[in-house]
């Protein structure tokens, strides 16, 4: 099975619901979050915590994998400089990315304000 790396900002409380699954989903999206962004690299998830450590107070990059077939339903969106590439998951799709983990999802970064 091919899978693909995708990255994720996140601040406290999201990483304490990430907790709370045993490191295996992402929480529901809030209603005025109607999309599920994971990045295409590390070094773009580590600006965009960056940017936002300061509304967060202390910010964190995951990695996870993600089948392939799954995630190709998905375009990369280039977003701002060519190296800032997402794919946009609808918020009703995040069930389903997340049956679609591979493993779990990993902390590799966190960044103090």
């Amino acid at each position: 099975m091919e899978t693909v790396t995708c990255y994720r900002p996140l601040g406290q409380k999201e990483l304490e619901l990430v907790k709370q699954s045993d490191f295996k989903k992402w929480p529901p999206r809030l209603p005025e979050q109607p999309i599920f962004y994971p990045v295409t690299s590390e070094a773009y998830a580590i600006e965009l915590t960056q940017w936002n450590v300061t509304d967060f107070g202390k910010g964190y990059v995951a990695r996870f994998e993600v089948n392939k077939i799954f995630m190709d339903r998905f375009p990369i969106k280039t977003v701002g400089a060519r190296r800032h590439t997402e794919w946009w998951v609808p918020a009703e799709e995040l069930e389903a990315l997340n049956d679609h983990i591979v493993g779990t999802i990993d902390i590799i970064g966190e960044y103090p304000q």
